[in-house]
């Protein structure tokens, strides 16, 4: 099997689907990308992007783009009302380079934005929802609502938390809720009232096992606020401006100002879900990736670096078929088997709210 016979089908146009196209692209290999909307875009809060995932980025020559939409963060504060500082510590060193004790903040859509633009724009297929895949052993069949229908050697399933291909081939995995919504919106710096770091330090007020995020991104200009509080459980939750203020009585007052000032329209309210661990995430010719794999809470950051890191290592496993070192089968083995661990470590870790007990930022540290 060589790089041109090999047929790829990504399903979904996320980060994690993006991201693996990219890992593909720089070994030679081809993959397209089938996604559900009539665009490419990403919502949600700011993240901080770990070195693992900066250095798949400088892999897949995308660094210098990715620099120009973020800035590096050395230190995160979790502070209690609105001035007493708890915890002041450096971000956990996650390679085997001492000195990579940072992240890159950043917002979720210029992470898609930066993965996109490193796709040939012929391999990206919007207005493809899929209905139905069918594995039958040595390729896998997709059918989409628009009637169009493909085949391909290999599936990857980056379909969200409540991925279709998930449930028709492994079974259904309901998604967990938490218990807690998130409320997301970002707003100018200046909007912040000083509340928000111009160092790029990100800042977690915590009010017993509430939070409230605020993450400068610099290069926007603007701060990404999380603001997750316990709530009433609905995919599209939708809430009075009333609703929202009172959830938020435990915050210091300039905190609850600078809620006060945003318009409600401009909050996107999600429920916080995540995926107990799956047995299984592959067949001959199907696996899954990210969130369709391991779906996890917010509170480490670690979801959006963790697709990343799939799709690094999906990559180099596929490209041993390429090789003819091993089969498809065996390469998907490959990739789950080295994935697992870490993923299942960060859905656990994720579990842990910021609290004003917590003895660290980064419950992670105890592990690397």
């Amino acid at each position: 099997m060589t790089s041109k016979s090999l047929r790829i089908a990504i399903i979904g146009g996320g980060i994690a689907g993006t991201a693996a196209a990219n890992a593909l692209k720089v070994r030679g290999i081809r993959a397209d990308v089938y996604e559900q909307a009539s665009e490419f875009a990403e919502v949600g809060a700011g993240i901080g992007l770990r070195p693992p995932s900066v250095n798949c980025f400088k892999k897949w020559g995308l660094y210098d783009a990715l620099e120009k939409v973020t800035s590096r963060s050395d230190l995160m504060e979790i502070i209690q009302g609105d001035d007493q500082v708890l915890i002041r510590e450096s971000w956990p060193v996650l390679t085997d380079d001492k000195t990579d004790a940072y992240a890159r903040l950043i917002h979720r859509a210029d992470v898609l934005d930066t993965l996109i633009s490193g796709v040939p724009a012929d391999q990206l297929h919007i207005n493809h929802r899929l209905t139905e895949i069918k594995d039958h052993g040595t390729y896998s069949e997709v059918t989409f609502a628009n009637g169009k229908k493909i085949e391909a050697d290999i599936v990857i399933a980056a379909d969200g938390i409540r991925s279709p291909i998930r449930t028709q081939i492994f079974g259904q995995h309901d998604p967990i809720y938490s218990g807690y919504l998130a409320h997301r919106v970002l707003i100018p710096f200046e909007d912040a009232l000083g509340m928000s770091s111009e160092e790029n330090i990100l800042r977690i007020y915590v009010d017993g096992d509430n939070s409230f995020y605020l993450l400068p991104l610099e290069k926007r200009k603007q701060v990404s606020v999380d603001i997750t509080v316990p709530g009433e459980f609905a995919w599209r939750p939708e809430l009075t401006k009333e609703q929202i203020m009172e959830s938020i009585t435990g915050f210091g007052p300039t905190l609850q100002k600078i809620v006060e000032n945003i318009p409600l329209e401009d909050i996107v309210t999600r429920p916080l879900c995540d995926l107990e661990p799956i047995s299984k995430w592959s067949t001959n010719t199907i696996t899954l990736i990210g969130d369709a794999a391991h779906a996890m809470l917010h509170n480490q950051g670690q979801g959006a670096n963790m697709a990343i890191q799939d799709a690094e290592v999906l990559a180099e496993a596929i490209s041993e078929a390429v090789a003819g070192t091993k089969t498809v089968a065996q390469c998907l083995e490959n990739y789950e088997e080295q994935r697992k661990p870490i993923t299942k470590l960060y859905q656990e870790l994720s579990r842990l709210f910021p609290t004003d007990q917590a003895e660290t930022a980064f419950p992670e540290k105890a592990h690397f």
